[in-house]
């Protein structure tokens, strides 16, 4: 720490952990509880000045936050580099390994770091009187466009009506809580978010059900929406690679992008010599050290950023620069979010300087929120850089306390979506290739 009083510096982090609800949705990792876990960041400055974030939640990284906090306090938010060489010294490095054979990315410090970054960059904004995107280099567009995120699910709505449903509701919200198990129900989803929000841009999750009929309902969507929508599909890496070339063969003139079927970058660049369908991942290149291999190979030819996986919003604007230099395209991965997510993305969307695919996200998925002003509106399938120094949203405090009850009663301390799925199918595991 500089020796040195700063003129602003942290007094406290609030940090809650929170429980959304969440619909029974299905994965190669099994399925989704009633519930998804968020915690949500308040940083504290002496000048009344206070910084939100919003990153996945569950006891472990809970914990990693409040070793933390003991750290930061007094310590200046403008000094992003002194935070994370802080971190570095006091608990090591993240490795990809980490990330390895794992669902879903379980990293902890790179979580971390990146609500540490967002909050800040949230306080810097408000000093200055700008939006954060001002702070990545300034607006490249007014409104970010997002794409339709589909799913395979069972029946029900999640959370406090556990996988009930209301049989009073229309549209969307009655598509949110409807079966989605062959591919006309996929269609039928489609049609309700598209109309609903407006989306020109459709990925469905795959690696659920057998590659047949994820393949079926990729060309039920072509045929329902045309030809000129882009399609992608996501087996989250359960295939191998003699599916993933027989589907990708199916699939030629269908897909938009082809993410992760199959698992790893020599896997992925084998595909990439047998389809000529452009690859994208989340799951084979997740961070910084992963790319040169990636470029070596040819693995893939979308890089899915997410700046809760990557180390924050400025890390992605690098890895952007990165993706161009090497002719890669970039997009933005999603998980179960709120909106202090969304308005951190639509920020980083806004300041990328190519913009090529329209992003992931989970958002209409999740009915509740923690923002004052309910949930940020998508419409024409894009949404608008939040208006308003910082982030441009600011806590329902009511809200933050009615979700962090819901963490409290729900009893989860962790993602598990194979234990959810041994709810269901006692006898179900999770297999590393499926198909």
């Amino acid at each position: 720490m500089n020796a040195k009083q700063p003129s602003l510096w942290i007094e406290d982090l609030k940090i809650t952990p929170i429980a959304m609800g969440d619909p029974p949705l299905l994965n190669a990792a099994g399925i989704h509880a009633p519930y998804a876990l968020r915690i949500i960041l308040e940083m504290v400055t002496n000048r009344g000045i206070v910084g939100l974030s919003e990153i996945p939640g569950g006891e472990k990284i809970h914990r990693a936050f409040l070793k933390v906090k003991e750290l930061l306090i007094g310590r200046d938010p403008f000094q992003l580099n002194e935070i994370r060489q802080l971190l570095s010294e006091n608990f090591g490095n993240d490795t990809s390994d980490e990330r390895g054979a794992n669902p879903w990315d379980q990293r902890r410090l790179v979580h971390v770091f990146s609500a540490l970054e967002v909050a800040s960059l949230d306080i810097m904004g408000k000093l200055l009187d700008r939006p954060v995107v001002d702070l990545l280099g300034g607006a490249a567009r007014e409104s970010v466009p997002f794409a339709a995120y589909l799913f395979y699910k069972r029946e029900g709505a999640g959370g406090t009506l556990g996988y009930g449903t209301d049989p009073a509701a229309t549209g969307w919200a009655q598509a949110r809580q409807a079966a989605a198990l062959d591919p006309q129900q996929i269609v039928n989803q489609a049609q309700a978010m598209c109309n609903e929000f407006g989306f020109q841009s459709i990925k469905l999750k795959g690696g659920a059900l057998d590659p047949t009929t994820e393949c079926d309902s990729m060309i039920a969507l072509q045929e329902a929406f045309g030809p000129d929508v882009p399609l992608r599909l996501d087996p989250n890496a359960i295939w191998s690679l003699e599916t993933a070339i027989s589907c990708g063969k199916r699939l030629e003139g269908v897909l938009e992008y082809y993410e992760d079927p199959v698992r790893g970058q020599e896997q992925m660049a084998k595909l990439s010599q047998s389809v000529s369908i452009p690859l994208a991942t989340n799951m084979c290149t997740t961070s910084f050290a992963d790319l040169p291999e990636s470029i070596r190979l040819g693995s893939e030819h979308i890089i899915l950023s997410d700046h809760h996986f990557w180390g924050g919003l400025k890390a992605s604007m690098e890895l952007h620069r990165i993706c161009n230099t090497f002719g890669r395209g970039f997009s933005m991965h999603s998980n179960s979010h709120l909106g202090i997510s969304m308005a951190a993305m639509t920020h980083l969307g806004a300041a990328l300087p190519t913009l090529d695919y329209a992003l992931d996200t989970h958002y209409p998925w999740q009915a509740e929120e923690v923002i004052k002003g309910g949930k940020i509106p998508i419409e024409d399938g894009a949404v608008r850089v939040p208006e308003g120094p910082g982030l441009g949203v600011e806590i329902d405090p009511d809200a933050l306390s009615r979700l962090h009850q819901n963490y409290l009663d729900c009893g989860l301390t962790e993602r598990d979506d194979e234990a959810e799925m041994q709810k269901i199918e006692p006898s179900w595991r999770f297999e590393l290739v499926r198909w």
